[in-house]
C-alpha cells in the first residue's frame, strides 16, 4: 500500500493509518493497525462491531481506527459529525450508535445519543464549529475508499492488506496476526 517512486498517487499506509484528526481505539502504540471503513446505519458493520473489540481488547496490541464513511445519507452524515465531535468521549458515541438496531433517522441519532448522556444539540453545535476539520475527514476517507475501489460497509485496511465485507472473528485474528508476519 505504501507508493512506490513514480508510482499513481493514492492512499499511503500513513494516509491511511495515522491521520492524526482521526481517533485512536485499542492501543495507541500497538504493533498492528485495523482501519474499518465503516457507516452507523450498515447492519454488517453493526454486527461485527462487538468482535472487534473484543478482538483488540483480547489482544492488546492492536491500534483500531474507525474510518467514518456515512454512505447511507443524511442519518449517516449527522452521527458521524455529531460522533466525530464528541472530542474524547468519540468511543461512546461510536460504541452508543453501533448498539442500534437497523436504520437511523436524525431523531433516532438524537435519541440514542440523549440516551448515552450526550446533549445532541451541544454536539450540533460544536460539529458545526468544527466542521472545516470534520468534513476534510470525511472527504479523506471516502477518497481512500474510491481509491482502494471499496463498495461498501464494511471494508478494512489491516497492516498493507485490504478486506472487503464483514470479518468473522476468527477472520479478524487472522488477519491481524498475518499483518504482524509482515
Amino acid at each position: 500500500m505504501a507508493r512506490a517512486q513514480g508510482a499513481p498517487t493514492g492512499p499511503t499506509v500513513e494516509d491511511v493509518h495515522f491521520d492524526p484528526e482521526i481517533p485512536v481505539l485499542g492501543n495507541r502504540d500497538g504493533d498492528v493497525t485495523v482501519s474499518e471503513y465503516f457507516d452507523y446505519q450498515c447492519p454488517y458493520c453493526k454486527r461485527g462491531h462487538d468482535d472487534l473489540l473484543d478482538v483488540v481488547r483480547a489482544d492488546g496490541n492492536v491500534r483500531l481506527v474507525m474510518k467514518d464513511w456515512p454512505i447511507f445519507g443524511g442519518p449517516s452524515v449527522h452521527a458521524a459529525g455529531l460522533v466525530l465531535a464528541a472530542g474524547d468521549r468519540y468511543a461512546e458515541g461510536l460504541n452508543a450508535l453501533m448498539a442500534t438496531p437497523g436504520r437511523l433517522s436524525r431523531e433516532d441519532v438524537d435519541a440514542t445519543l440523549a440516551d448515552a448522556g450526550f446533549d445532541p444539540a451541544a454536539l450540533a453545535a460544536a460539529s458545526q464549529r468544527d466542521m472545516a476539520r470534520i468534513d476534510g475527514i470525511l472527504a479523506r476517507n471516502m477518497d481512500q475508499a474510491n481509491a482502494f475501489g471499496f463498495r461498501g460497509t464494511p471494508a478494512f485496511v489491516i497492516g498493507t492488506r485490504i478486506y472487503n465485507g464483514a470479518l468473522d472473528r476468527r477472520t479478524l485474528v487472522e488477519a491481524i496476526d498475518t499483518a504482524r508476519r509482515g
